[in-house]
């Protein structure tokens, strides 16, 4: 699914195209996403100026005056712009959402296996339920080896668990999160409670060097994620652990290693990760 790199390189395509456009219609065609797409975005939005495009977490805000539209890509999702020049606009069986502005381009939400969402949010977005409960994002100061470390004393659940965890850091899945501990020489099994604060301060370095490479590279194309313009990312050529299960590690030669950690699969070097 797409992951915050993922999300990152949606957002800082589409951000352009939208800020400063006001919305021309909405076209739902399938409503039945994760949570239901509110019907009455299709008059709710017309006529709305689109102040900015942020992002919390794996979700997209799309600023409004009256308003915040949340978007969530779900297991499968993708945004794609359709310029008003384009010579084909036909919707294809999975394009359940347009976004159209008043300069005639389409954004346009394709989602196969629908869990993902739209909604609307008036007054402080941060107050919505799904974003009010979220840790740090990583990319910022706020992320940093004293809040891992303060938050993980006497905790039996593996690092690998909690990194994931959305409460204690927002937006590190399952990809990122192995190649993080791989960086960070840390094995996925230990005990969160057992890491001390130099290891601590080494991942969290890890966490930002990561995700600033992945959103670099545009994110990591697995299926069948493309970025705005229909282009993969290429994080994956970067992978040193994640689905090299049995292949050599790059680093000491010895064997990769796959396991299950919270029905999630974890892949790590057991020689060069302690």
């Amino acid at each position: 699914m797409p992951e915050l790199p993922e999300v990152e390189t949606m957002r800082r395509g589409i951000a352009p195209y939208l800020t400063g456009h006001r919305i021309a219609g909405v076209v739902i065609r399938n409503a039945k996403l994760r949570w239901p797409i509110p019907e009455h975005l299709v008059k709710t939005l017309p006529g709305l100026e689109i102040h900015r495009v942020t992002r919390r977490a794996k979700y997209l805000l799309i600023d409004c005056s009256g308003g915040t539209l949340i978007l969530h890509l779900g297991m499968s999702g993708s945004l794609r712009l359709l310029m008003a020049m384009q010579p084909s606009t036909l919707p294809e069986k999975h394009d359940h959402f347009d976004l159209v502005l008043d300069d005639g381009a389409i954004m346009r939400l394709k989602d196969p296996r629908r869990f993902g969402a739209v909604l609307w949010q008036t007054g402080d977005v941060m107050c919505h339920p799904l974003l009010v409960n979220l840790g740090p994002e990583p990319l910022t100061a706020e992320f940093n080896e004293k809040l891992l470390y303060d938050k993980t004393r006497g905790c039996r659940v593996n690092i690998k668990t909690l990194l994931m965890n959305s409460q204690i850091v927002v937006g590190v899945g399952n990809i990122y999160a192995n190649e993080t501990l791989f960086r960070a020489r840390i094995n996925p099994k230990i005990a969160a409670g057992r890491i001390g604060l130099s290891r601590y301060k080494r991942l969290v370095l890890a966490v930002k060097d990561i995700l600033t490479r992945a959103i670099k590279a545009g994110g990591s194309s697995l299926r069948d994620f493309v970025n705005s313009d229909g282009k993969p990312g290429y994080f994956q050529q970067q992978y040193w652990v994640y689905g090299r299960t049995g292949q050599p590690c790059r680093q000491c030669g010895g064997t990769i290693k796959q396991i299950k950690q919270a029905q999630r699969s974890s892949f790590y070097c057991p020689k060069c990760q302690r």
